[in-house]
C-alpha cells in the first residue's frame, strides 16, 4: 500500500462512480490515457487488477469492490478537513461542484451560476447534470458539494434547503385547445409522454395521475422534456411540464397549454449538501441568493388556458 494517495483515491473512486474511464476523466478534469495510467498504477501498488474491461462494460473487481469500500470514508473525511479550512474564511473560494437534475439545468442554471460568481467571485463552479438518485449517491460519497434537486429527498445525512415552488402544467396538442383540462384520472387514461425511468419529474407526474406499480402500456417516454413536446405537437399524446419550461419548450411547438382545476399537481424545488459539512452557512447564502431570481417567481408569457 504503501504509495498510495489521494490522487489515485479520488481518480478511483471516479472510475467506480462513472464506470467509465472517459466520463471519469472528464469528471477529474484529466486526460483518459492519464487516468487509465494512474489506475494502472494502483492496481500495481495493490498487487491486482480493480477492474474488467471488456468491449461494452467495466465492472469492478473484488478487489477493486473492497477497496472502494474502505477508500470512501477516508475522502470524505478529507473533503471534511478541506471543507473546515474554507469555511474559516470570511468568503467561500475554490471549486464548488454543483448538481443540478435535468429538468431543472436547461432553464435556470445559467442564471445561478451568475449569481453564485457574483456573491462568491472567487468560487470555481463545476456544474454536474443528472437525475436525482446519481447526485444523492454523488453527496454522500462527498464528489459533489451541493445540488438542485426536487424535495423531499429524506435522507438523514442531508440537509434539504427549500428555493421555490412550480406547477405544472398540461401540455397537448393545439387542437385540443377548447376541450375540457381532463381530472388526474381521467388523465391516466390518455397517451402520456412522460421522461425515462429515474427522472424525479417522471415520479412526481405518475403519482399526480394515481399511477404506480408496471409500466402502463399507453405511456410512451423521452430523453428530454423538449423531445416530449415536440411529440405532443406532432399529435402524438399529452404531457406534463414544470412552470420554468414553459417559455422555452412550448414556443415553437404546434401545442396548447392549460392549467389544472383545483389542486394541481407541483413539486418544490430545494438544495441539498451534507449534514456534516462545515460551509453550510455558507450554502445557505447560495440558497437565499437563488430565492431572489426572477426565473424562480415568474410565470412565462405563455398562453394558458
Amino acid at each position: 500500500m504503501i504509495g498510495v494517495t489521494l490522487r489515485h483515491m479520488r481518480y478511483f473512486s471516479a472510475l467506480a462512480a462513472h464506470r467509465h474511464f472517459g466520463r471519469a476523466a472528464d469528471a477529474c478534469a484529466i486526460s483518459q490515457p492519464a487516468l487509465s495510467l494512474q489506475i494502472k498504477e494502483l492496481e500495481q501498488m495493490l498487487g491486482g487488477p480493480l477492474v474488467e474491461r471488456t468491449a461494452r462494460q467495466m465492472h469492478l473487481t473484488t478487489l477493486g469492490e473492497d477497496f472502494l469500500e474502505r477508500i470512501q470514508d477516508i475522502l470524505v473525511r478529507v473533503e471534511d478537513l478541506e471543507e473546515l479550512v474554507r469555511s474559516s474564511k470570511d468568503a467561500l473560494t475554490g471549486r464548488l461542484r454543483l448538481g443540478i437534475i435535468p429538468t431543472v439545468a436547461p432553464y435556470l442554471l445559467p442564471d445561478i451560476i451568475q449569481t453564485v460568481a457574483s456573491r462568491f467571485p472567487e468560487v470555481d463552479i463545476q456544474p454536474r447534470e443528472s437525475v436525482t438518485q446519481s447526485l444523492v449517491e454523488s453527496l454522500l460519497a462527498s464528489q459533489l458539494d451541493i445540488a438542485i434537486v426536487a424535495l423531499p429527498i429524506s435522507d438523514p445525512s442531508l440537509r434539504e434547503y427549500a428555493l421555490f415552488d412550480e406547477d405544472f402544467y398540461l401540455v397537448r396538442p393545439r387542437a385540443e385547445a377548447d376541450l375540457p383540462v381532463p381530472s388526474a384520472a381521467n388523465l391516466a387514461t390518455m397517451r402520456l409522454l412522460l421522461l425515462e425511468e429515474g427522472h424525479c419529474f417522471r415520479d412526481q407526474a405518475l403519482s399526480f395521475c394515481d399511477i404506480s406499480g408496471t409500466r402502463p402500456k399507453h405511456i410512451m417516454e423521452g430523453s428530454s422534456l423538449s423531445t416530449l413536446v415536440q411529440m405532443v405537437g406532432a399529435g402524438i399524446g399529452a404531457t406534463l411540464i414544470p412552470e420554468m419550461a414553459l417559455q422555452y419548450e412550448t414556443r415553437s411547438a404546434d401545442v396548447c397549454v392549460s392549467r389544472f382545476q383545483g389542486d394541481g399537481p407541483r413539486r418544490t424545488i430545494g438544495m441539498i449538501w451534507r449534514k456534516a459539512s462545515p460551509l453550510g452557512e455558507q450554502f445557505m447564502t447560495i440558497g437565499a441568493s437563488i430565492r431572489t431570481l426572477p426565473q424562480t417567481r415568474r410565470l412565462a408569457d405563455i398562453e394558458v388556458s
